[in-house]
């Protein structure tokens, strides 16, 4: 079996870490700052940013918050939420991050996920995906599960694959901020759809819900939220029980 990657996910709004339902009715929960600290001391194997008000300002909030943390925090960061070109991610980048996520902007353009592979590299294009089903199909929304588009999921990200994506943050707004467990047949279905890692984010209120993400689904990573800011979980309690079911993590001495 692979090794599986445990990633806290942060949204943020202005200067505050929140969480929502279906990415809605967002509720503030503290400092982006020292969540993330919190969440790299335990043992996180990365961190997503994600600002959820970027794409209707049309701009990233999150530079003072990354050049903040990345002074002592040292697992790959993922930052996303108005990037609209190469210049954006790269300035991302020089902030400390090690990846940008882009939705909004490559819907509207996919030749940027192109551009930013290419000057980057494709292992620093994350293409985010918000997915909600409708008539029993995935489709793509955009700005913070604001906007439909008609846009077929599984087509979608096979496309931004062959775009130059290297990897799929796949966020079901249906499940999102539930505690119901994540999408299975939605993450089943991305993961048979491409060969770049499926990120799966959305839904998890316990350990149970990662199990079946990874034996059910066969996702490559978990991005969790609101399991972490309401300390249902901790990652020293999430490595414990995958350890216990077989699943390969990282591990500390």
């Amino acid at each position: 079996m692979k090794r599986i990657r445990l990633i806290a996910r942060l949204d943020v709004k202005g200067e505050n870490l929140i969480k929502g339902i279906h990415l809605e009715g967002l509720r503030v929960i503290g400092s982006p700052s020292e969540y993330a600290h919190k969440y790299y001391q335990q043992g996180a194997d990365e961190l997503i940013f994600m600002d959820t008000v970027a794409s209707l300002y049309e701009r990233n909030h999150l530079a003072d918050i990354i050049t903040s943390v990345a002074k002592d925090i040292f697992i790959p960061m993922t930052v996303g939420g108005g990037i609209r070109s190469v210049e954006d991610a790269t300035e991302i980048l020089r902030l400390g991050a090690d990846k940008v996520a882009v939705n909004t902007a490559a819907v509207n353009r996919p030749d940027l996920i192109s551009e930013i592979s290419n000057v980057l590299g494709s292992q620093a294009m994350v293409l985010s995906v918000e997915a909600k089903k409708n008539n029993n199909k995935w489709e793509v929304y955009t700005n913070n599960g604001r906007e439909s588009t008609g846009i077929d999921v599984m087509e979608w990200i096979s496309r931004g694959e062959k775009l130059g994506a290297g990897e799929i943050l796949l966020t079901s707004v249906d499940c999102e901020g539930t505690r119901k467990g994540f999408d299975i047949d939605l993450i089943k279905s991305a993961v048979g759809c491409v060969s770049i890692p499926v990120i799966a984010s959305g839904g998890m209120g316990k350990f149970q819900d990662l199990h079946d993400a990874v034996y059910k689904a066969d996702a490559d990573a978990i991005a969790m939220a609101d399991v972490l800011h309401y300390n249902r979980l901790t990652f020293s309690e999430i490595r414990k029980q995958s350890n216990t079911a077989g699943i390969i993590v990282r591990n500390y001495e």
